[in-house]
């Protein structure tokens, strides 16, 4: 029995029930590990990925998209499903940890409780963990607090993926699995899979709405919280490789150490000594917010177009207010459900198996297990916040 995949808080339930009808109940079954479950796996678990949906590039008019990876990443969890038939998922204890607390990170805590509760695994053996200040001191703490608890797995966006090799290499040698979500961890022994945003097609799609809002010309500066994470500076090469070919130049670059009061003061003093930037482009989730107020400030609205990342609530209402022309959408709901469901089969069915899974939804790269990519301009606001509300995450 194949089940549709629930993602919203309020219909998990009927998600659980249909599992339990199923057979696939968190008490069913003996634990099976490794090599020895994926040759259990019937064929008719094994799904193909739907066609994929070309983003829109053409012309030079602002477009937005609201569409994402959800029709591969639902039939993926119920190949998940249908494999977990009959297995017990009692040794489960699962974590996903964020790189900060801010808004943006809400939807995927929501998608991780969801996730979970759609597995029939205990809130205790779901952890959801976001360091306060975005330092990789608490980052590192909260790991150390996690393989106290006995977690089998966590899916994790490193503050600083070269300082967190040598303890994820621990971490996997330990049995424990590490999923990279948000930002990749090349250089890792968590390298081989990534769930998340295709940062240098997301990066793409900024330089697209960017080159539509200015016409074609004019110098731009970046905002960025960190120059070394992956997801960083795939998304500024993406973003510059959109912009090839036109009159437009980025000519500074800054880091606001995850730091919006920072990103404000940098953009504020960019604005006064730059008078040819006539374009922000905001990395984190917080620059837009930022950026926005900081164009205010120097009494440049208009003038000063603004393309963000991410839908923190301030970002979205001056989408609507067209104080920023567009903003780059993830779906971090999608990182915490799904991954739960990955982060489940590693330890039920073992790495082999979850991986010949997985394999037909990934990316061109082999590695990269696509969340999507959205672009949100004034125009597409409703049809965004529908969607919001359908998830349970507005």
């Amino acid at each position: 029995m194949m089940i549709k995949r629930y993602r919203t808080a309020a219909t998990a339930t009927a998600l659980i029930l249909a599992m339990t009808a199923a057979g696939c109940s968190k008490s069913g079954g003996s634990t099976t590990t490794n090599t020895a479950v994926s040759a259990t796996i019937p064929a008719s678990c094994f799904a193909s990925p739907a066609a994929a949906a070309s983003a829109s590039s053409s012309g030079n008019a602002l477009q937005g998209s609201v569409t994402f990876n959800d029709a591969n990443l639902t039939a993926l969890d119920n190949s998940i499903t249908c494999a977990l038939k009959g297995h017990s998922l009692s040794a489960v204890n699962i974590a996903m940890v964020v790189n900060v607390a801010a808004d943006y990170w809400n939807a995927g805590k929501t998608g991780f409780a969801a996730g979970c509760a759609a597995l029939g695994i205990s809130s205790s053996d779901c952890t959801f963990d976001a360091p306060p200040d975005g330092t990789l001191t608490e980052q590192d703490s909260d790991l150390e607090t996690l393989r106290g608890k006995g977690v089998t797995g966590y899916s994790i966006s490193a503050i600083d993926p070269a300082s967190a090799k040598s303890a994820i290499a621990t971490d996997v040698a330990n049995g424990i699995f590490v999923l990279a979500i948000d930002s990749p961890l090349p250089g890792t022994d968590a390298q081989g899979l990534y769930l998340g945003t295709p940062n240098t097609e997301a990066g793409y799609q900024a330089g697209l709405a960017m080159k539509a809002a200015l016409g074609g010309t004019g110098d731009v500066a970046i905002l960025v919280g960190s120059l070394t994470a992956a997801n960083a500076t795939e998304r500024i090469a993406g973003f510059k490789q959109a912009l090839a070919g036109t009159s437009i130049k980025v000519t500074v670059t800054e880091n606001d150490n995850l730091s919006a009061s920072t990103a404000q003061t940098d953009a504020e003093t960019i604005l006064a000594n730059n008078p040819d930037v006539k374009g922000l482009y905001g990395v984190y989730s917080y620059d837009g917010p930022a950026l926005a107020q900081a164009v205010v400030t120097a009494h440049k609205t208009g003038s000063v177009k603004i393309v963000s990342d991410d839908t923190d609530p301030a970002t979205l209402t001056a989408v609507q207010s067209g104080a920023i022309s567009a903003t780059v959408v993830q779906m971090p709901y999608y990182q915490g459900f799904t991954g739960a469901y990955i982060m489940a089969a590693e330890k039920v069915l073992g790495s082999a198996a979850t991986m010949s899974l997985v394999k037909p939804f990934l990316e061109s790269d082999g590695s990269t297990l696509s969340s999507g990519v959205g672009v949100v301009t004034q125009a597409d606001y409703s049809a965004y916040t529908a969607l919001e509300t359908q998830l349970g995450i507005g």
